[in-house]
């Protein structure tokens, strides 16, 4: 008798077809490392770390400028290795690049 190798399974991570073998072996695969975070000296950032502007910047559609030394609180790292999700009072999903700021 032969064995039924003829079993595919579609990948969504690849687009591609692969063997039912293959999916098998790959479901018990370590997931993607987590993307490292720094700020503009260095410092590892994390969900949740409170940080300082280094320089004024202009946020388009918002009308406003914020200024150098102002502190954000709470902020969410998206999986981009430069950009940071966070809140400030009257500016809805601002999105800051790590370059410009500082952990406190």
């Amino acid at each position: 008798m032969q064995k039924d190798d003829d079993s595919f399974v579609y990948d969504e991570a690849s687009g591609e077809w692969i063997s039912a073998a293959d999916a098998a072996a790959a479901a018990g695969a370590p997931a993607e490392v987590a993307v490292e975070v720094r700020d503009s000296v260095g410092n590892l950032l994390a969900d949740g770390d409170q940080v300082t502007l280094i320089k004024d910047l202009t946020v388009k559609g918002a009308g406003q400028t914020l200024k150098r030394g102002t502190l954000i609180k709470s902020i969410r790292l998206t999986g981009d290795a430069q950009e940071i999700d966070c809140k400030f009072d009257g500016i809805k999903g601002l999105v800051l690049r790590a370059e410009f700021v500082r952990k406190r």
